[in-house]
């Protein structure tokens, strides 16, 4: 595989050329996690778990080790569920057959990646993946680690070797490019409403404001 550039339109994110990787997102994990509030990383990877349901871009879930770290979160597991996720002993993802496996089956090469902790479940498999020449993009508010400096060296480590940080609603905006696309926007719409927070809230405005009929009469 070969990189693609980083700036231009083809350093954006397409539904098309993504694979999404959810890693681990299980209580063992929540339980030392410190560098983000768990409930936010709930309901960020929910809402990215969503969007890329709503764009039909692959999506694998991960476990390490399910039976002593437990199951993934249930509002994630909701998303898919009829999918198991593949359970691991590695720590690094990437070093799992069965994942690079289902990923290489896809064909695409833009790896979005996000999960518990960044500094060892994210990190280790997206360096690897670079080095495979994977596009390998890091959601950084979709997870997180044992600590903010522990979460913030692994995303600059990730920075330097070439890793692109991005957050789960960018994420969704690159994906949906142009709101003239209605066969997605409507699903993208109702995520933001429930997972947008403020940005959420604005947009519920916006639909009222649309929706009240002006002193002339006439709604806009």
């Amino acid at each position: 595989m070969t990189r693609t550039e980083k700036a231009g339109l083809e350093a954006l994110l397409t539904p098309e050329e993504s694979v999404l990787v959810l890693i681990d997102h299980q209580p063992y994990q929540f339980a030392n996690v410190n560098s983000h509030e768990s409930t936010m990383i709930v309901n960020n990877v929910v809402g990215l778990a969503q969007v890329a349901k709503a764009f039909d871009v692959p999506t694998v879930l991960t476990t390490v080790i399910e039976e002593r770290g437990g199951l993934l979160v249930k509002a994630l597991q909701d998303v898919f569920p009829d999918q198991k996720p593949i359970n691991r002993t590695s720590i690094n993802t990437w070093e799992d057959r069965r994942v690079v496996d289902v990923v290489e089956r896809t064909g695409r090469k833009k790896l979005i990646l996000a999960g518990l902790w960044t500094e060892i479940c994210v990190a280790m498999p997206a360096l690897q993946a670079l080095g495979e020449g994977y596009d390998v993009f890091a959601v950084t508010d979709a997870g997180g680690g044992v600590t903010a400096e522990a979460h913030d060296m692994a995303v600059r480590r990730m920075v330097q070797a070439g890793v692109v940080p991005i957050t789960w609603m960018a994420v969704a905006g690159e994906w949906q490019r142009d709101w003239a696309r209605e066969s997605t926007a409507g699903a993208l719409g109702q995520i933001l409403l429930e997972h947008g927070g403020a940005s959420g809230i604005a947009f519920a405005w916006e639909l009222q404001l649309l929706a009240t009929p002006t002193t002339d009469g006439v709604q806009h």
